[in-house]
């Protein structure tokens, strides 16, 4: 089922925190298990949002979290000495749960290569890495995670959500959206569907040297979109080539540092409701989402099947 939302604002910034949260409540009942956000805020451009996890979220109030966080600081320290190796200073860094951190770094290293020295540690993700994505997924509702991160407070122009309930993986973070278009900065993508062709895919692009850290089969747009970016298409191009190469039934929005996209398989089973003004895109899977940010009396449409569309901030 599944529920995902979309926005972008457009010549202009907002309070995208509070805007995307209250989107992806308002589509809770589509999905309980967990909670993504890809925020694009206003930092200052100037150097890399490393975001990352080492360990994931084992339950609210359970003994485990208090017994890994050990192993968590252990991993921790490992990633400090890796990046130290690899020539990238730390700038500042947040320890926002026990398994999860954010750090402001420079890097002056090819982003694939870093990225595969990073994930080289033992149960260490690289959630995401950009100069203004903010890629926030956890265990709960859009509120929990929300506060968990204090995500209400981050501005910005654009992001995407998903609001997940598992079917084809298991309830973890590594398999929540959004998913980061590795090895690209400020790009993630968020999906409501399934995909039929997701094995033959993934050990062709597996051949090919992409990562895959899930099973799940959502996954596989993000890997497909980086892998014809990584061959000279633009994002647009390679969107429009997933209605070809992926199966089955899919929505799915991908963002970028100053694009929002939008793509809708042809047989068009999954549902989304879309709203355009001249400075304000707001989408979802339901007009329930847009309505919890715009209560004003408003025009709404369906995207048609096969449809693929781009928007600037």
């Amino acid at each position: 089922m599944c529920g995902i939302a979309g926005l972008i604002h457009r010549g202009k910034s907002s309070n995208v925190g509070e805007e995307l949260q209250n989107m992806l409540q308002a589509l809770k009942h589509r999905g309980p298990d967990s909670t993504g956000y890809a925020l694009y805020a206003n930092n200052d451009g100037k150097n890399f949002i490393l975001r990352f996890k080492v360990g994931e979220n084992v339950g609210e109030g359970s003994t485990s979290v208090n017994e890994d966080e050990s192993v968590y600081d252990e991993r921790k320290k490992i990633v400090d000495k890796k990046l130290l190796e690899l020539g990238s200073n730390i700038l500042k860094e947040e320890k926002l749960t026990p398994y999860s951190y954010r750090y402001e770094i420079k890097i002056d290293k090819d982003l694939m290569d870093f990225s595969k020295a990073i994930e080289s540690i033992e149960n260490v993700e690289i959630l995401s890495i950009g100069k203004s994505l903010e890629l926030i997924k956890d265990l709960g509702d859009a509120t929990a995670v929300s506060e968990r991160y204090g995500l209400n407070k981050v501005k910005g122009t654009h992001g995407i959500g998903h609001a997940r309930m598992a079917t084809e993986s298991g309830v973890d973070i590594k398999s929540a959206h959004p998913f980061w278009g590795y090895p690209f900065a400020d790009v993630s993508v968020v999906h409501n569907g399934q995909l039929t062709n997701y094995w033959n895919n993934r050990r062709v692009l597996e051949n090919k040297g992409m990562r895959f850290m899930s099973e799940c089969d959502s996954e596989l747009i993000a890997v497909f979109l980086a892998e014809k970016m990584r061959n000279g298409a633009t994002l647009e191009e390679g969107m429009r080539e997933s209605l070809t190469g992926l199966d089955g039934v899919f929505t799915y929005f991908v963002a970028t540092k100053d694009s929002l996209g939008m793509a809708k398989d042809t047989m068009a089973a999954k549902p989304l409701v879309l709203y355009e003004s001249d400075d304000l895109v707001a989408m979802g899977s339901e007009e329930i989402a847009i309505r919890s940010i715009l209560p004003q009396e408003i025009d709404t449409y369906d995207p048609f099947d096969g449809e693929v569309k781009v928007w600037q901030t």
